[in-house]
């Protein structure tokens, strides 16, 4: 039993059946493609934080109880009359599907039963921010739809990606995964890894930490006032916005 960092509220853990993604059989591929230069990370010091990742890497859990994000596509199914009842921990009472009507043409065929005898209900949970994120080299250009796609062949796969060191297994390598997986084409050719910028304590700056800086402000200067205005506008809890404020309260003084 621990404490919430934020509203200093009681968690306790409950558990609950997941959805993963075996990566057991991604880690020869996924080091081989830095190993022979498929994919190439700048600066090269990073390829010892990717191998130690995907040598080290566990199934992947895709699934969160969230109130946001994008639904995960599984149905759980109910057919009273053959006795089979809804049963979360039991993969076999589910179907993955694009949609509810192909949900059920699939249960149908599964059980052998008539669609009017199959009851339907999609998982509330949603995906793993980073699966989803996962997806975009290729889903902003109408995949799944891969046939005549122009779109796909005209962007898919890139060249160069840009981004911070930070996020390299979280997001870099699972683009790699999941383009290797479902498209057979890594995303990119090269990674391009740049610094963080930091707040005066060294900190990663964040909205959810309210210390983010515009660099406009930086260049052209800004008032106290304006700097509060931007932490109220945030979503910040308000023992951190009276934090935030009273920190900027102090440039002045």
């Amino acid at each position: 039993m621990s404490n919430c960092s934020r509203s200093g509220d009681v968690i306790e853990p409950l558990l609950r059946p997941q959805w993963y993604v075996n990566c057991q059989d991604l880690k020869k591929p996924m080091r081989e493609f830095v190993e022979k230069k498929e994919l190439k990370i700048i600066p090269e010091m990073f390829e010892f934080e990717w191998f130690s990742w995907i040598d080290n890497l566990k199934d992947w859990c895709i699934s969160r109880q969230l109130w946001w994000g994008h639904r995960v596509p599984a149905y759980l199914v109910t057919i009273k009359e053959k006795g089979i009842t809804p049963d979360l921990s039991d993969e076999h009472n589910w179907v993955a599907a694009h949609s509810y009507e192909e949900a059920l043409e699939k249960a149908a065929k599964k059980y052998g039963v008539d669609k009017s005898k199959i009851e339907l209900r999609q998982d509330e949970d949603v995906l793993d921010t980073w699966f989803s994120s996962s997806l975009f080299p290729f889903s902003p250009f109408g995949w799944p739809d891969v046939e005549n796609n122009k779109e796909l062949e005209a962007f898919y796969p890139g060249h160069v990606l840009e981004t911070g060191h930070d996020i390299l297994f979280f997001w870099v390598a699972r683009m790699v995964m999941m383009g290797h997986l479902l498209l057979g084409k890594l995303p990119f050719k090269t990674v391009f890894l740049h610094n963080l910028v930091r707040d005066k304590d060294g900190e990663k700056m964040s909205k959810s930490k309210g210390n983010v800086i515009d660099p406009l402000d930086v260049i052209n200067g800004t008032t106290v006032e304006n700097l509060i205005e931007r932490v109220k506008q945030g979503n910040l809890p308000k023992d951190e916005m009276d934090y935030h404020i009273k920190r900027r309260k102090e440039v002045r003084s």
